[in-house]
């Protein structure tokens, strides 16, 4: 499944691209471009597990997002949440700058947060 949420139909910067794929009882979430209040819903949508009640695991790939505000955080607290108690969602290839903000907000206590897809698969 690809989404693609683009904010001002033009291709601007802030474009938000996401696709997603099954890897290995995963469901690998790649997102690329600027998380925030027009872009956040799409994430959201993209990250929360399809059957809610199930043992979903994701993984969002955000190494080509390059500024997320609060909106973005949002959305990833929320399908934290969607996942349940026997589901997981982590993080990999965040960028510093985004990371750093994750950390002051502490949604790093909340979701795991590790260099790369494989490296979040095998949390």
């Amino acid at each position: 499944m690809a989404d693609t949420a683009d904010t001002n139909g033009s291709g601007a910067p802030d474009q938000l691209a996401i696709s997603r794929a099954g890897v290995d009882g995963f469901t690998v979430v790649t997102v690329s471009g600027e998380i925030d209040h027009h872009t956040s819903g799409a994430l959201r949508r993209a990250l929360t597990p399809v059957a809610p009640a199930t043992t979903a695991r994701t993984v969002a790939d955000l190494a080509g997002v390059a500024f997320m505000d609060s909106s973005g955080i949002n959305a990833l607290i929320a399908a934290h949440h969607a996942h349940g108690p026997d589901g997981c969602l982590r993080l990999a290839g965040v960028r510093d700058s985004v990371l750093r903000t994750l950390e002051l907000v502490g949604v790093t206590t909340l979701l795991g947060c590790y260099p790369t897809v494989r490296a979040a698969m095998a949390g």
